[in-house]
């Protein structure tokens, strides 16, 4: 999946999960997406607006009310809704889940499938500040889904970073082709 679309994605908390419930069966209606999600309202519906903006989702004409309309995968939302589905499998323990809704953390482990330096997935993430960039990866290396190397065969030691764990099977399931 290109980066770019993999960094608005995950913008929003919720994104990953509406298109993994979609793609899954969950009728497109509002009421049992945000059940499903457990997400707040607010929260739901900036997330699902996201979408709608990304062009993943639609309103699906001819059902639902104005005021409670239903929605449905666009063309190309059906291809990055499996995507989405496979990365939310890779992590079902919901404690775990709270880490990967965070913006930077899916983009990060997309690139760490070999080692990388800080400034390389910086420069990948052109948005990224060197700070959220920093605490990313902090908390990644502290669930243990990256691991820091430090690389001594260079004049001066720098560090490498590499998905591993539960971070490298978000990594496959973000880099899987079908």
């Amino acid at each position: 999946m290109d980066i770019t679309i993999l960094v608005k994605l995950t913008s929003r908390a919720w994104s990953l999960n509406i298109l993994a419930l979609l793609h899954s069966g969950v009728p497109g209606r509002q009421a049992p997406l945000m059940a499903a999600t457990s997400a707040s309202r607010t929260s739901f519906a900036s997330s699902l607006g996201h979408l709608v903006q990304l062009r993943l989702l639609e309103r699906n004409p001819g059902h639902g009310h104005p005021l409670r309309p239903e929605f449905r995968l666009t063309r190309e939302g059906v291809k990055i809704a499996e995507t989405a589905s496979r990365i939310v499998r890779a992590v079902p323990d919901d404690t775990e889940f709270a880490l990967l809704r965070r913006s930077w953390t899916v983009p990060i482990l997309a690139l760490t499938d070999t080692p990388r330096r800080f400034s390389v997935i910086k420069s990948h993430l052109a948005t990224i500040t060197d700070r959220a960039l920093s605490t990313s990866l902090h908390q990644l290396e502290a669930r243990d889904w990256l691991q820091r190397e430090i690389d001594t065969s260079k004049r001066v030691p720098y560090p490498t970073y590499l998905a591993v764990n539960k971070g490298i099977q978000i990594n496959r399931a973000i880099n899987q082709t079908s």
